[in-house]
C-alpha cells in the first residue's frame, strides 16, 4: 500500500513530462513546418496604389523563399479599417499578414472613432519594408525658388495662401500642418478625396504648395508643372539628389515620410515573426529588389522586429501629441 501511494505521483509526474516534451516536440515540428501551404497577404488599399505595388513586390520576392506560394488579397475600403479588422480575426499562424501604409495605421487612435481595434495591441510589426519620403511642391506660377524664399512669400499675404491633402487627417494633410507649424505660416487648408483630386487645382496654381509622395509628384517634377522644394528625409533621396533635405533647408523640425511594413496577428509565435522577417531581409538586401523601390520612389528600410516595433510607437506617440496640441477633430 505504502509502495502504490509513492508510486502513484512518480508516474503522474512522468506523465506530466513527457506530455510536456510531446507538446515541446509539436511546436518545434510545427516551426519546422512552417508554411505549409500558400500565404495571405492581405493589402489595405485598392489595386494600383502604392502600397498595392509594395506588397505585389514583397510577395513576388518571398514566394521562392517560402517554398509556397504568397498570394496578395486587396481588401480597401473604411481608410483601411476592412483589411485591419479582417487580419486581426484571423489566426495568428503565420498564414495572413497585411502590408500597410504606417501613416494611417498610427493617427487612427486619435481621429477615429469606435474601432472594432487596437491598431497598437493588435498588430504585431514584422519588417518595415519601404519608405517614401514626402517632398514640398509648388506649381511653376509660384515664384519661390526655395523653402525660404516660400515661407517670405508666403508670410508676405497671411490667410491667402492655400494648401492641398488628400483629406482631412491624411499624410499630406499632417505633413502641411507640421510644416506650417514649424515655419510660423498662416496656411489655409484645401481638403480633397485623394492626392489625385488636388492635382488639378495644385498643377493651376489655385492651391499653391503640397507635401507629397515623391511617386505622385514625379511625372510633373519632369515636366517642370511642379517645383521640388525640400524632401523630408534625413538624407537626400535617391532620386533626387539635388534637392535639399528639410534640415539643409532650414526647417529641420519638418520631417514627414511614408513607411510601409508587413504586419501579423496579435498571437503570432516570435518564431515565425522572426523567420519571415529573416526573409524580408534577405530580399530588400537584393540589388534587383532595391532598383525596383528606388524606381518606385522609395529607399529600402529592413531592420529587425523590433526597431520596426519602436518606430510604430515612437510615430504613434510622435503624432498622437501633435493632433492634441493642434486640435486636429474629423468630424
Amino acid at each position: 500500500m505504502y509502495c502504490k501511494r509513492l508510486i502513484r505521483p512518480i508516474i503522474g509526474a512522468v506523465r506530466i513530462f513527457l506530455l510536456a516534451l510531446t507538446l515541446v516536440a509539436s511546436a518545434a515540428w510545427s516551426q519546422e513546418s512552417y508554411p505549409s501551404r500558400s500565404v495571405r497577404l492581405v493589402i489595405d488599399t485598392s489595386p494600383g496604389g502604392v502600397t498595392d505595388l509594395f506588397g505585389r513586390l514583397v510577395a513576388e520576392a518571398l514566394t521562392p523563399r517560402l517554398g509556397q506560394t504568397m498570394y496578395v488579397d486587396n481588401k480597401p475600403g473604411a481608410s483601411g479599417n476592412v483589411a485591419i479588422d479582417f487580419l486581426v480575426r484571423s489566426p495568428p499562424d503565420g498564414y495572413t499578414l497585411m502590408i500597410a501604409s504606417g501613416g494611417g495605421l498610427v493617427v487612427k487612435p486619435f481621429l477615429e472613432r469606435g474601432l472594432a481595434f487596437d491598431v497598437m495591441n493588435d498588430l504585431v510589426p514584422i519588417c518595415n519594408v519601404a519608405e517614401v519620403a514626402h517632398i514640398l511642391v509648388v506649381p511653376a506660377s509660384v515664384p519661390a525658388k526655395d523653402v525660404a524664399d516660400f515661407i517670405a512669400w508666403a508670410k508676405a499675404q497671411p490667410g491667402k495662401v492655400y494648401y492641398g491633402s488628400a483629406g482631412i487627417g491624411s499624410p499630406p494633410h499632417l505633413s502641411m500642418e507640421l510644416f506650417a507649424r514649424t515655419a510660423g505660416l498662416k496656411l489655409v487648408h484645401v481638403p480633397y478625396k485623394g492626392v489625385g483630386g488636388a492635382l488639378p487645382d495644385l498643377l493651376a496654381g489655385r492651391v499653391q504648395i503640397m507635401s507629397m509622395a515623391i511617386g505622385s509628384a514625379r511625372p510633373y517634377l519632369k515636366t517642370g508643372q511642379l517645383r521640388p522644394l525640400a524632401a523630408g528625409a534625413k538624407h537626400r533621396l535617391t532620386n533626387l539628389p539635388d534637392v535639399p533635405t528639410a534640415a539643409e533647408a532650414g526647417v529641420a523640425a519638418w520631417e514627414m515620410s511614408a513607411w510601409f511594413g508587413v504586419f501579423a496577428p496579435r498571437g503570432t509565435s516570435g518564431e515565425i515573426v522572426r523567420l519571415l522577417n529573416q526573409h524580408l531581409q534577405a530580399v530588400l538586401e537584393d540589388p534587383k529588389m532595391r532598383e525596383r523601390l528606388h524606381d518606385a520612389g522609395a529607399e529600402p528600410v529592413g531592420g529587425s522586429p523590433e526597431s520596426f516595433a519602436e518606430r510604430y510607437r515612437a510615430d504613434h506617440r510622435m503624432w498622437g501629441q501633435f493632433i492634441r496640441e493642434i486640435g486636429l477633430k474629423t468630424e
